[in-house]
């Protein structure tokens, strides 16, 4: 093995390393100080020696986990500094608790961990070797993953859309890796928890992987080519999932929402692929083959009256009409409790952004229209598309509301009638969930704008209003050429 020329070859398919104009790019070494990453390190530096164009770093995570957590750190400060690379010691918090499973705890805090120390673009690199992908692939099965699991591990890959992971030694074995180290002289430190069998990557890697390997010698190459295999099916597959993924998804600017009458006119095993890959696109955990079946049992088949609302680890899922709402599950806790309205000042209101209780910042712009030569009148009422609201007078009360009642009579500024709130939100296909969080503009409790939606038709600016008012003193004066009107934004 020639590590430094492995690393190499892995870099050489990164599209973007190459370019001459880039900046100095980062490359990060999981750096646990075992056999593995410690004949990494001995690579990285041989590399980090004949390119100067990259920056090398080691990155050790200390979890706490054992006693001698403080012993391989200090083990993995000294050989950084035989190494002439920089290591970073990160501390971190694994957290326990009866269900949970510390290996899976630990690896989110460690990765977590990691890539706090990448940019945009920049390369983790991994000691993952051949019996590594071995156990991923057995662990697969156990879990019945389908394709996209037993493609297990790639030796390069795209991470996070952002940044890159390589993993060097993949195509090797533990004994080939443990022979290299021996014949170079490589001190690693041993973690008395590789050999506790109650967890189950060690369980198979003391326990079974052995008897495969005694049994058949080549298991872990086999492998490794049904991983590669499957990895080729699979990127095909997500090429036609991504092709088809903008057919089902409704363009949104907070939501993440599937048409559920598009998603219905396909197959079932493409309903399936397409509600994978549509929560793999947004960061969901993916749902179990049940789970799937239960998602879209409820959101392509129940009557159309039904309450839908699915809960999964990190999501709830919605039907409202023909339109599936994937929420991520934090944003749902914060929004289950009603909102309060508050009372603010006209400086309040047009001095920038206004942070509302939602969470959302709310910017009212100050418009100017100007009195049209030779007219009595000013502009139209529409400014860059914008509705313009009225100022509000001095005796007046500005509050922002949340909870008016479903009975309240409205007129916007686009309809020629009035009608019921209730029944204006049910007009726009507002969802139920989403109708206590649209912030109401009112003026001595009346009713003004539903910011992003509408404003009330006898609220709109008025473009032959020039009374003067103590409050609009400085923004607007009588008989003049110019008359000021709200715009609002939502952000």
């Amino acid at each position: 093995m020639n590590i430094n020329a492995l690393i190499q070859d892995c870099l050489a398919q990164l599209p973007s390393v190459s370019s001459p104009q880039q900046a100095k790019r980062k490359l990060v070494l999981a750096y646990s100080g075992g056999v593995d990453s410690e004949v990494l390190a001995y690579g990285l530096a041989q590399f980090s020696n004949s390119h100067s164009g990259f920056e090398c770093l080691l990155v050790h995570v200390h979890h706490g986990l054992s006693a001698n957590a403080d012993s391989w750190a200090s083990h993995c400060r000294t050989q950084g500094t035989n190494y002439a690379l920089e290591c970073k010691i990160k501390q971190v918090s694994v957290k326990r608790a009866p269900r949970l499973s510390i290996e899976a705890e630990a690896r989110q805090v460690r990765y977590r961990a990691l890539l706090e120390e990448l940019n945009e673009d920049d390369v983790l690199i991994t000691a993952h070797h051949q019996d590594d992908q071995l156990e991923t692939v057995l662990l697969a099965l156990k879990r019945g993953l389908g394709p996209k699991g037993l493609a297990a591990m790639g030796k390069v890959q795209r991470l996070q859309q952002k940044y890159w992971l390589i993993r060097p030694l993949l195509d090797y074995s533990k004994e080939q890796v443990e022979a290299y180290a021996a014949k170079h002289n490589i001190i690693h430190i041993e973690d008395e928890s590789n050999f506790d069998d109650k967890y189950d990557r060690n369980f198979l890697r003391l326990a079974i992987i052995p008897k495969l390997k005694q049994r058949w010698s080549a298991i872990a190459t086999t492998a490794s080519r049904s991983a590669e295999l499957c990895a080729l099916q699979q990127s095909v597959l997500d090429e036609e999932i991504a092709a088809k993924l903008p057919l089902v998804k409704q363009q949104s600017a907070n939501d993440w929402v599937l048409k559920l009458d598009v998603l219905a006119q396909y197959s079932a095993a493409w309903q399936s692929l397409l509600l994978r890959g549509f929560m793999d696109e947004h960061g969901f955990a993916p749902p179990s083959k049940v789970q799937c079946e239960q998602i879209l049992a409820q959101l392509l088949r129940a009557k159309d009256d039904a309450k839908v609302e699915i809960r999964l680890a990190d999501v709830v899922i919605r039907r409202f009409k023909q339109a599936g709402y994937f929420i991520a599950l934090s944003s749902v806790k914060n929004s289950a409790e009603p909102l309060a309205p508050i009372e603010i000042s006209i400086e309040q209101l047009t001095s920038g952004k206004l942070q509302l209780p939602s969470g959302e910042s709310l910017t009212a712009s100050l418009v100017e229209l100007t009195r049209r030569q030779g007219h009595s009148s000013f502009e139209p009422q529409m400014d860059s598309d914008r509705v313009l609201c009225r100022l509000p007078l001095a005796s007046e009360k500005i509050t922002i509301e949340y909870a008016l009642p479903g009975s309240t009579r409205c007129q916007p500024h686009y309809r020629s009638k009035g009608r019921e709130l209730k029944k204006l939100w049910q007009e726009l296909q507002l969802p139920p969930w989403k109708r206590g969080r649209v912030p109401l503009l009112c003026y001595n409790g009346e009713l003004v704008a539903a910011i992003g939606y509408w404003v009330e038709k006898r609220f709109l600016l008025d473009v032959g209003f020039t009374k003067q008012t103590s409050a609009q003193a400085d923004l607007h004066t009588e008989n003049s050429d110019t008359s000021l009107g709200l715009s609002f934004q939502l952000s």
